[in-house]
């Protein structure tokens, strides 16, 4: 349950955290200044009040959602948040030259972003989406809070009927989320290494420096 969760909201974080960080890049001033809002705004809250607004406030409105989609949704826009920050570091770290270039040769602007820019944006975004990966997959524990049953959970329930295995459990518990941290860890920096280009990055860093 933690994985699927964590799979769910991380996919949320990226298609909203890439189109929130093109606003902040490309779009209009006011579009800027609420992408600016609504970082600051996610970021800002703590994941226990999120899942208890999405869950519980939606409610007050007529909208029911189940305890797993209302997790997804509250902590998946948590993670777009931080997730547009590193979008927008990496579509900036793309030298302008190469969007001038693209568009010299007859792209339209939208086709140099999707062709030109994004590809490589999303390839520098790889080695940052580690403390992103890391930060929302414990944060899948804190869905316990409105009911989903994961890990957390079942561990809970183990010790409310035995206590004297509160400390293996929550131990067990504890390895469990450090084995698939290392995991993904391990797995990201793999991608990372075959995605990378020889010496394109430092070529690139040298022509935004200079």
């Amino acid at each position: 349950m933690n994985i699927v969760l964590l799979l769910c909201l991380i996919t949320v974080g990226l298609v909203v955290g890439m189109f929130i960080a093109l606003i902040q890049v490309y779009g209009h001033q006011v579009l800027v200044k609420s992408a600016i809002v609504y970082e600051w705004f996610f970021r800002g809250i703590p994941e226990i009040v999120l899942l208890m607004l999405v869950y519980f406030g939606l409610r007050q409105f007529g909208v029911a959602l189940s305890p797993f989609v209302a997790a997804v949704i509250a902590l998946g826009l948590r993670s777009s948040a931080y997730q547009s920050q590193i979008f927008r570091g990496t579509i900036q770290s793309v030298g302008q030259g190469q969007t001038l270039a693209a568009l010299s040769l007859g792209m339209t602007h939208f086709g140099a972003i999707r062709r030109v820019v994004l590809p490589q944006a999303l390839r520098f975004s790889v080695p940052s989406w580690s403390n992103e990966f890391t930060s929302a997959l414990k944060d899948t524990t804190l869905a316990y809070t409105i009911g989903v049953v994961e890990v957390l959970r079942e561990a809970r329930y183990l010790v409310a009927r035995e206590f004297e295995l509160a400390l293996p459990a929550f131990i067990v518990v504890a390895l469990l989320f450090l084995v698939l941290i290392l995991i993904g860890n391990w797995c990201l920096q793999r991608l990372d290494d075959k995605l990378r280009v020889p010496g394109f990055e430092q070529t690139s860093a040298m022509g935004r420096n200079a």
